[in-house]
């Protein structure tokens, strides 16, 4: 596989989220090739939050790589709700992760972190160097700055204990197996369930959070397993990578295009009540080209048909498990 050269020098890996939407293709990407030990600590057996459980999982898998997706997530909804448990969750996950990776002596530790731990009026392109020249959206701040501190931790121990761990800051992801519950979703699998509900139901609207200015920036799942293997391969370097597309679309464009690929013709009402969340995202995606060579190959419409085509196959088991609460 092209991602992992034949000089990827690790037998043994440990995927934190190995189960989730970004876990499950980097996953089966790392599963084809021979020889490689792959393990997915599920939540049932090790709560990463508290540190025993982490002693256990490395006592139990001794992996020379760990790489770390793990979190505590949503959309703007739910990090209104659970900024507590954002910050401490993932504070405390990423910490004690790299810390006993430190002390278990692993070769190397790939950190994931969040687009929004960048400033809310970071000038666009986002570029690396700008993460520390602002605070961070407020809605989704908590989150935001736990994964960001991974960073910190990943940049000082490298220069202490020459522990070698690095920063990727991928954009908003989307795809098929993304999370469509209203309650905890981000914009695009919550924008396709409602344009597929209506259109299924007859109904002449949806409703949309915000006022449809802000803008954002995607990138398909699978681009992103790619980008992350890349990194694991080829990038052993302090500085944070951003990882995405460099391209952006306005919240309001990207509810016209879902509502055209879903077939819903009916009238968007914005609750302009709510909030937009920060103003603009596009990243810089020039250090990722030039440190490990990666480019996103899917484009947007594209990537949108396959997650529409993949949620219409899955629509009805997707709501009974809403409905269910599992």
């Amino acid at each position: 596989m092209e991602e992992l050269s034949q000089n990827f020098p690790y037998q043994r890996v440990v995927v934190t989220g190995g189960a989730g939407f970004l876990g499950r293709f980097i996953i089966e990407r790392l599963r084809r090739r021979p020889g490689l030990e792959v393990f997915a600590p599920r939540r049932a057996d090790y709560n990463l939050v508290e540190a025993a459980d982490v002693n256990r999982l490395y006592a139990d898998t001794r992996p020379d790589l760990v790489v770390h997706l793990a979190a505590v997530v949503g959309g703007i909804g739910a990090n209104k709700k659970n900024p507590g448990k954002f910050f401490y969750d993932n504070l405390m996950m990423g910490t004690q992760l790299m810390e006993e990776a430190r002390l278990q002596r692993v070769k190397k530790f790939v950190a994931l972190g969040t687009v929004c731990a960048y400033p809310k009026y970071t000038p666009t392109p986002f570029k690396e160097d700008d993460l520390w020249n602002g605070y961070p959206e407020e809605t989704n701040a908590p989150y935001g700055l736990a994964k960001k501190m991974m960073l910190v931790q990943s940049q000082s121990y490298r220069q202490q204990y020459g522990f070698n761990s690095i920063f990727l800051l991928p954009a908003n992801l989307y795809g098929p197996g993304d999370n469509f519950d209203p309650e905890s979703s981000h914009v695009i699998p919550a924008l396709i369930r409602k344009c597929v509900e209506a259109r299924d139901e007859g109904r002449s609207f949806i409703e949309a959070w915000g006022t449809g200015q802000a803008s954002r920036e995607f990138l398909y799942v699978e681009d992103c397993a790619d980008a992350v293997l890349r990194a694991t391969a080829h990038y052993d370097e302090s500085d944070p990578v951003n990882i995405g597309t460099g391209i952006e679309i306005k919240i309001s464009e990207l509810v016209k295009l879902i509502a055209r690929l879903t077939r819903f013709e009916g009238e968007i009402r914005w609750q302009t009540n709510q909030p937009d969340g920060q103003p603009q995202r596009r990243l810089d995606v020039s250090r990722a080209l030039e440190k490990f060579g990666f480019q996103a190959q899917t484009s947007f419409e594209e990537g949108l048909r396959r997650t529409i085509d993949w949620y219409e196959m899955h629509t009805k088991d997707l709501v009974d498990l809403t409905a269910s609460g599992r």
